[in-house]
């Protein structure tokens, strides 16, 4: 694979002066023009061997354009606040918006990467992973993101000679450490795990550029232009009159026409007696395991969906009467604000996550891409359809970064939430909570109530399992949410 990459490509200095300042005003026109119009960020993964000359490119690129509208990422080591959450947060939190350009010296390759060549993940660990970053680029190629990887490559003895020359003069010595050479002698495994690496996640959506580093001139020229002609040919794409509509196929209704929500027993109640006692139990009970030690090796995520009026607010503020303030926030989710419209949907949900030890409640989630974006057609079908596996790998990436993830919907019949409308209206402190649009979403309670079903049945698994709450009566819902929370956590500190 990295043979191209070592044919000895050189740029004389003549021409690289030459052609370096059309390249420079080139770019700083296209970039101009990417900012004015924010309709797509452009995010560079630079890759490759110690030497090859990544960090120069980085310099050189805040050099030739603006850097201001540049955001340069340079990913070492996690930090203590970085370790505290899952392993993809960090790259989360650096994705630029609309109109910026984001470079990623050290990315998320880099972690899998050397642990392979280390030896401490075996092949299908490795494997996974990459499947997993094939389907988070794909992911942001989705949202609009503009994908650009460039791997730098050298080939042994040019690396070797590379090192020795920056270790020979006193300007450059710094640029050379015990681990370039620790991972020189590593040379051989490093490369059949890039070019795996490589394979597997070089895709039509962001595929691989192999670019050879030996030439300082040739490497700069070429990475430039490439990066110029990319964004240039987005451009004028997204210019273009019309939009391409991807087809997909049709999510089929039950073979017996009775969906899972219509299986539940709204009639189910809890006497108010009952009810109080109940609550002082488990509220107690959650607060004891709340403050077990090992909770403080796991963050919870508490998710809360269902019908408008259905008591989600109620059953919140039960749940946080039993933990200590200091250690969970509540998050209610509205329309998304201009700045997270400029990232994909999922940005405003990672950026959120809370810490090991802490505990998040979605008032609403990201399940809107499948609910009311889809039902009110905010998205297309392509986007609420990807949405299901994308939604699925998201909750896969907490479960594994160490997080208990609760997922409720409460369901109520449509009759009990004309009664609750209604009050809401003669109730003072109640009437904040309705709305026109509340209204208006009645007219499409059979669209939602499909809809809820298709995200069930699309994103409930042994790992992030969806409760389904009979919502009708109050006081047996929150029990029901309760008892749910403590069950799981007392199963978790029991293993």
């Amino acid at each position: 694979m990295f043979e191209s990459a070592e044919l000895g490509h050189k740029i004389s200095k003549a021409r690289y002066k030459q052609e370096l300042p059309l390249l420079r005003e080139a770019l700083l026109d296209m970039q101009l023009e990417l900012l004015n119009l924010a309709k797509f960020p452009v995010i560079i993964v630079l890759g490759g061997v110690d030497g090859a000359g990544r960090g120069e490119t980085v310099n050189l690129l805040n050099e030739w354009m603006d850097p201001r509208h540049i955001e340069t990422h340079g990913m070492g080591e996690p930090t203590e606040e970085e370790v505290q959450r899952p392993e993809m947060w960090r790259f989360w939190q650096a994705l630029p918006p609309k109109g910026k350009i984001g470079m990623f010296l050290g990315s998320w390759y880099t972690a899998p990467i050397l642990n392979r060549v280390q030896g401490k993940i075996k092949s299908e660990v490795f494997d996974h992973s990459m499947e997993n970053i094939a389907r988070f680029e794909k992911m942001l190629t989705d949202e609009g993101a503009l994908i650009l990887k460039f791997w730098m490559h050298l080939s042994k003895d040019k690396q070797e000679a590379r090192l020795k020359a920056l270790e020979k003069s006193a300007k450059t010595r710094w640029r050379v450490s015990k681990r370039d050479w620790l991972h020189f002698r590593l040379y051989d495994k490093f490369r059949k795990v890039s070019e795996r690496a490589i394979r597997q996640t070089s895709t039509a959506e962001a595929p691989w550029i192999l670019v050879e580093g030996e030439d300082s001139n040739y490497r700069s020229l070429t990475v430039g232009k490439d990066i110029l002609e990319a964004v240039r040919k987005r451009i004028d794409e997204d210019g273009k009159a019309g939009k391409h509509v991807t087809h997909v196929a049709p999510l089929l209704p039950p073979i017996d026409n009775l969906s899972i929500l219509q299986r539940l027993n709204l009639e189910l109640k809890l006497d108010k007696k009952v009810y109080e006692k109940q609550l002082e139990k488990y509220q107690g009970k959650l607060n004891l395991l709340m403050r077990h030690l090992k909770m403080k090796a796991v963050s919870v995520v508490i998710v809360f969906e269902g019908n408008d009026a259905a008591g989600k607010g109620g059953s919140i503020r039960r749940i946080t009467q039993a933990l200590d303030a200091r250690y969970y926030q509540i998050i209610p989710v509205a329309s998304p604000t201009e700045e997270e419209r400029a990232q994909p949907y999922l940005w405003r949900f990672w950026r959120r996550l809370p810490r090991l030890g802490r505990v998040t409640i979605f008032d609403r989630s990201w399940y809107g891409r499948v609910l009311v974006e889809r039902v009110e057609g905010f998205c297309s079908t392509y986007d609420w359809m990807r949405a299901y596996g994308e939604i699925n790998d998201f909750e896969e990436q907490l479960v594994e970064g160490n997080t208990l993830l609760f997922k409720f919907w409460l369901s109520i019949s449509n009759e009990e939430q004309l009664t609750r409308f209604k009050e809401r209206q003669k109730i003072g402190f109640k009437r904040f909570k309705i709305t026109d649009e509340d209204w208006r979403n009645r007219d499409k309670w059979s669209a939602y109530e499909k809809a809820v079903c298709d995200m069930v049945d699309r994103t409930s698994n042994t790992r992030a399992p969806w409760t389904l709450v009979e919502a009708n009566n109050k006081y047996y819902a929150r029990i029901k949410i309760l008892q749910t929370l403590c069950k799981r956590i007392e199963s978790l500190i029991a293993e």
